[in-house]
């Protein structure tokens, strides 16, 4: 069954859930945004707490924009020093990160009324394929080199997650093309999933972030700092471009390869501090996006296709790659790289 509301596409079973109070802990600007995002497509209800990490750069300037905004009745952002807050019964819970070593811990002795996963980059695609994997399969990030109890602890966290979606208690909601035959083992282990277009960002005011005179905008990367890619590849192709050109660093890129990004004439860097998805949304046609493999590329093609702004992901070549870049992880990166998969 799909049920379709603005801005959000329903697959799942066709059931009606009483919206409660929700706790959500994040630790990164897009898991953030997102959270945001369901409580305005009503995946939870008003009383839902956002709590985010402390001492985050990139969260904090986020928190503070999103304070600038419109935000979705019945909800509130706050900050925690003392660590993430346990959910209480009868509360819905939103996974920002369902490979966090403490999340996982908390999950073994909570019992939320309902858990809602987020999206936290493409690693949210990982997640999926693992809970719809061969059960017992443990929950670890796809570079982890996990020792035993922590391969243990993941193995107990799928448990717990694949029960919730089996008792009809677990939504995944998700701007991410979502590949067909995944979207399917999704639904048929009993989850909800439920796409999403940003709708609330869309709806906001762009004034903070007035769009860049350069007609190429070229997204940061993480995969050098990372060790994936070689950083002189990487440098010498975007030193090769034709410019002028608007630099929007990763929130993970090196100091010290921004700062020679910074000094190449003809490129400037904007440092925004708050995701993509709030800095580039009032682009305009006769711009364009470059990026490596990213999840900004898919969110962005969401936000800007309307806007007749393409956006084009990189394909990295062979001589790019480190060796701690296996085979598998490299087609992962590069699954969305051209066009969105079907729903």
């Amino acid at each position: 069954m799909k049920v379709s509301v603005p801005g959000v596409e329903r697959n799942g079973r066709s059931r009606v859930r009483e919206q409660g109070s929700a706790v959500a802990w994040v630790e990164s600007p897009l898991q953030l945004l997102c959270a945001v995002e369901a409580r305005h497509a009503g995946v939870v209800g008003p009383g839902t707490r956002v709590v985010t990490r402390a001492k985050l750069p990139g969260l904090k300037v986020t928190r503070a924009e999103l304070a600038s905004l419109d935000l979705p009745g019945g909800l509130v952002i706050e900050t925690a020093d003392d660590g993430m807050p346990r959910p209480r019964r009868r509360e819905s819970w939103i996974l920002g990160d369902a490979f966090s070593g403490r999340m996982q811990l908390t999950s073994l002795t909570a019992a939320p009324a309902h858990m809602v996963i987020v999206d936290d980059g493409l690693a949210t695609i990982r997640l999926l394929e693992l809970l719809t994997g061969r059960p017992g399969t443990p929950l670890l990030r796809a570079r982890a080199a996990a020792t035993p109890s922590r391969r243990l602890l993941g193995a107990a966290a799928g448990l717990r997650l694949r029960a919730a979606a089996r008792a009809g208690r677990l939504t995944v909601f998700t701007a991410l093309p979502v590949p067909g035959e995944l979207a399917r083992a999704v639904r048929g282990i009993g989850a909800d999933l439920i796409t999403h277009d940003f709708a609330w960002l869309r709806s906001q005011p762009a004034v903070a972030h007035p769009r860049p005179p350069e007609k190429t905008v070229v997204l940061g990367t993480s995969l050098v700092r990372n060790g994936l890619i070689h950083r002189e590849r990487y440098l010498s192709w975007l030193f090769g471009l034709e410019g002028p050109l608007a630099y929007y660093p990763h929130r993970r890129e090196d100091p010290v390869d921004l700062a020679a990004v910074r000094d190449h004439p003809g490129v400037t860097v904007y440092d925004g501090g708050v995701p993509v998805e709030m800095t580039l949304r009032d682009l305009r046609p006769g711009q364009r996006v470059l990026s490596l493999p990213s999840t900004a590329v898919t969110s962005l093609r969401v936000l800007l296709s309307a806007r007749g702004v393409p956006v084009e992901t990189v394909d990295v070549p062979d001589d790019w790659w480190t060796p701690s870049a296996s085979t598998s992880l490299r087609s992962h990166l590069q699954m969305f790289a051209h066009e969105r998969a079907s729903p």
